[in-house]
C-alpha cells in the first residue's frame, strides 16, 4: 500500500513538473512585448542643428523617447533608424533637463501623423531661440544600385543667409541649386559607391558663385539608402559651418 502511495504521489509530481515546463514554454511566447506589427503607426526621426544644445530630451504626449542626451548635430534614434508613433495629432516636447540654470525654452509644438508615413523633425537656430520644422521623408525603394538625396539648409543667421548651391566634385556639377535657408530639398537618384567606393566630395558654395562655405569628404552612400546632408551653424564664423550627412532609411 505504502508502494502504491509513493508510486502515485511521484506520477503527480512529474505530471505536474511536466505541466508546469509546458506552461512556462508557452507563457514565454506569450509575454513577449516586442511589436512587430507597424501596419497602424508612423515612424519619426529627430535631427538636432539647434547650435548650443547639448542636452535635449524629447517627449512625446507627455512620454519619454529619448533615453540619453540628443546632442547637437546628432540624430534620435541613431540611423538609419526611427521610432513609432500613433497615428493623428501628437504633442512633442524637447527640452534640457539639466539642473543648473537653463538658457534654452521648451521647444512645443504638434503634428499630424498620417498612418505609414516618414518624418523628420529638424532642430535649429540657437539654444536661446529653438525652432523646428518636421518634413515628410517621400521614401522610394531603387531596384538598380543607387541610393536617394536630398539637401536641408539650417544655417543660422541672424542677418540673412543667401540661397546656397550644393556641388558634386564627381559629377562636376551643382546637384541642388538655390536653396534658402530652412529649405528641404526633394530626393534625388544619386550614384551609389557599391564596392568600388565612390567618395564624392560635396561642397555648399553661395548661389551662383565659387564661394566656398563648407564641404562634405569621402561621401560614399550605400545603394538604396535614403540620405539627407545638412548644412548647420554659424554662416558668419567660417570654423562654425558644418555639412554633414544622415541616413533617413
Amino acid at each position: 500500500m505504502k508502494l502504491r502511495n509513493i508510486i502515485i504521489t511521484c506520477s503527480a509530481v512529474i505530471s505536474s513538473a511536466l505541466l508546469a515546463v509546458s506552461c512556462t514554454k508557452k507563457t514565454g511566447r506569450e509575454v513577449a512585448l516586442e511589436n512587430t506589427d507597424f501596419s497602424n503607426r508612423s515612424f519619426v526621426q529627430i535631427y538636432n542643428g539647434t547650435i548650443g544644445s547639448a542636452r535635449n530630451y524629447v517627449y512625446v504626449d507627455g512620454n519619454p523617447v529619448t533615453g540619453a542626451a540628443l546632442a547637437y548635430g546628432s540624430t534620435f534614434p541613431s540611423t538609419p533608424a526611427n521610432f513609432s508613433v500613433t497615428p493623428g495629432y501628437r504633442a512633442f516636447l524637447i527640452r534640457d533637463t539639466s539642473s543648473t540654470i537653463l538658457t534654452q525654452p521648451a521647444l512645443e509644438f504638434a503634428e499630424n501623423f498620417p498612418t505609414s508615413k516618414n518624418y523628420t523633425v529638424f532642430m535649429y537656430d540657437t539654444v536661446t531661440s529653438p525652432k523646428q520644422k518636421t518634413v515628410a521623408n517621400n521614401i522610394e525603394y531603387p531596384t538598380d544600385t543607387t541610393s536617394r538625396l536630398r539637401f536641408a539648409n539650417f544655417i543660422f543667421t541672424t542677418a540673412g543667409a543667401p540661397a546656397v548651391d550644393v556641388f558634386s566634385v564627381k559629377r562636376n556639377a551643382n546637384i541642388f541649386s538655390n536653396i534658402l535657408q530652412t529649405d528641404v530639398t526633394a530626393y534625388i537618384p544619386f550614384q551609389a559607391g557599391g564596392l568600388t567606393a565612390l567618395n564624392d566630395t560635396l561642397m555648399v558654395r553661395d548661389a551662383g558663385t565659387l564661394n566656398l562655405l563648407a564641404q562634405l569628404n569621402n561621401f560614399n552612400p550605400v545603394p538604396k539608402r535614403s540620405y539627407t546632408i545638412v548644412f548647420r551653424g554659424s554662416y558668419r564664423v567660417t570654423a562654425a559651418r558644418f555639412l554633414s550627412s544622415f541616413i533617413n532609411y
